[in-house]
């Protein structure tokens, strides 16, 4: 009985920073999807303006994002994430009354820096919770919070400002992340490890970094930098093909594919080893993109989701997991840290340099860049793989 109580993943305090987690990525995808449609057509901006609200938002993030796991040990991971999800939603109300552009700006950026944190120690309570011999299923499954994000949050925001205003938007975006600090007061942590030294703020390489978890997160940001081509480009690229009516479709089969398919990876994770996740995922990753780079009609379109919600949710989840395996549990807050700001890290900079490949070259060469980028992972992997024992890699 005790040994069944030691593996158990979907506890009470579990399924809390779950819900959590779901508010708070709820609230980011929503507003990636509908801030740029807010800054043209009610704000009267340029497509490039517009897309400055994401880039805004990641720098901040990924300037903070170093700095974060020193903070919840100094801190406290609880507390931090508790007030940072205060500053969080009180960003999301301001939307309501902040109307100039630039200042506009200004506070995606201090949302980003919320929004830094709030993941940072999240996903290190998440992993400090989960037993150890069920690392993988575990963290899997709280991402499968993020997944679930990924089609609430447009979809929901979509429709609110398809038939309302985006006032209602913001009102309700302010609303679920207020339940989500709720139910974050609510988790336990009195039994999870204390950081071996607390109380005292510097910042010196170990204080940003987790060296053992650089490698994992290196490649992670280059599979961000190919999610890029789909998280900032695939509704114009939909429209380009006459496709917008199914696009809300594809998130939901994109979630789908993640969320079918994790209780089995997570397993085969913990069981077989990350390799056995990893190299498929990166695969079927990069045939969605070819999909895309092709794709005519909706069947296409729907497919591709499938093989890109597949390989994207088992690469990621797999990846943060090794991250986070790498190193003592007590440094769980900096390999969380390195391995999102390398991500967040990655999706900035495909953003920007996939959209000048889209200008030049269209947005076919957009998703076709993509897929090679994931066959660099690919090989990087293999040989990376190839230098340590498989008994080794399926322990990190």
């Amino acid at each position: 009985m005790q040994q069944e109580e030691n593996t158990q993943i979907w506890t009470k305090r579990f399924i809390s920073l779950f819900l959590t987690n779901i508010s708070v990525f709820f609230v980011f995808y929503g507003l990636v999807t509908t801030l740029p449609l807010y800054a043209i057509g009610e704000l009267h901006q340029t497509d490039k303006e517009a897309g400055l609200l994401l880039s805004g938002f990641l720098l901040s993030a990924i300037i903070v994002r170093p700095f974060s796991g020193k903070l919840l040990d100094v801190f406290g991971k609880k507390k931090l994430l508790v007030l940072s999800i205060v500053g969080y939603f009180i960003c999301t109300v301001l939307y309501l009354f902040v109307h100039p552009f630039g200042l506009l700006l200004g506070l995606r950026f201090i949302q980003g820096i919320f929004f830094s944190i709030i993941t940072t120690a999240a996903g290190s309570l998440a992993a400090d919770i989960v037993p150890a011999k069920r690392k993988g299923a575990g963290l899997g499954y709280f991402t499968m919070s993020t997944n679930l994000a990924v089609v609430i949050g447009p979809f929901i925001g979509l429709l609110l400002i398809q038939y309302s205003t985006f006032n209602v938007l913001f009102i309700v975006m302010s609303i679920c992340i207020l339940a989500g600090g709720i139910l974050a007061l609510t988790v336990n942590t009195d039994d999870l490890p204390k950081p071996a030294h607390e109380g005292k703020l510097t910042f010196k390489f170990n204080d940003l970094f987790e060296r053992k978890a650089l490698p994992v997160a290196a490649i992670a940001s280059l599979v961000a930098f190919s999610y890029a081509s789909v998280l900032s480009f695939l509704s114009v690229y939909a429209q380009q093909k006459d496709l917008m009516a199914v696009a809300s479709l594809f998130y939901a089969v994109f979630a789908a594919a993640m969320l079918i398919t994790r209780p089995f990876t997570g397993k085969l994770y913990d069981t077989k080893g990350p390799q056995f996740v990893i190299i498929p995922g990166i695969i079927s990753f990069a045939i969605g993109l070819v999909m895309l780079a092709f794709v005519e009609g909706p069947v296409l379109f729907l497919c591709a989701a499938i093989f890109v919600g597949f390989g994207y949710g088992s690469v990621t989840t797999s990846l943060q997991a090794l991250a986070v395996q790498s190193t003592a549990i007590q440094r769980s807050g900096y390999a969380t840290a390195t391995y999102f700001t390398m991500f967040d890290l990655g999706i900035a900079l495909g953003s920007y340099i996939l959209g000048m490949v889209a200008v030049q070259a269209g947005y076919a060469s957009v998703y076709l860049s993509g897929a090679c980028l994931l066959g660099v992972v690919f090989i990087i992997y293999l040989i990376r793989l190839a230098k340590i024992k498989p008994k080794k890699v399926i322990n990190l």
